[in-house]
């Protein structure tokens, strides 16, 4: 069992990245994993150099993926996909009726992100 703990302002300061709790869509391929290496997951954080989907199935440590994320709002007509790759870097579950928590570690900052992130 993974312990729970809260996430302090001193953590925040030693983020890259400023992360934004945004529930959005998240299609996760699998690098090299053939049919049935596609995940649909959802957001539950972002960042522009990664994010964190709840999932309800695990993701092994370090393997390289792509991904979909498909960002929507009041003032955009239709969905935005963002495009990226990137790579499993923790993998948490807090009790077994739990969904899998995937952090994911961007190859490169998702730069167009910035636009859609509140203030």
């Amino acid at each position: 069992m993974v312990e729970h703990t809260s996430v302090r302002l001193s953590d925040w300061r030693e983020r890259k990245y400023r992360r934004f709790d945004l529930e959005y869509p998240v299609r996760i391929t699998i690098d090299g994993g053939g049919p049935g290496g596609e995940l649909e997951t959802i957001s539950k954080n972002l960042s522009i150099g990664g994010f964190m989907v709840r999932s309800a199935s695990a993701i092994p440590l370090h393997t390289p993926i792509t991904f979909i994320i498909s960002l929507h709002g009041e003032q955009a007509m239709r969905p935005i996909h963002l495009v990226g790759e990137g790579k499993i870097v923790r993998v948490e579950r807090h009790d077994n009726d739990a969904p899998f928590f995937i952090a994911v570690q961007c190859k490169m900052p998702v730069t167009q992100l910035e636009q859609h992130l509140p203030q």
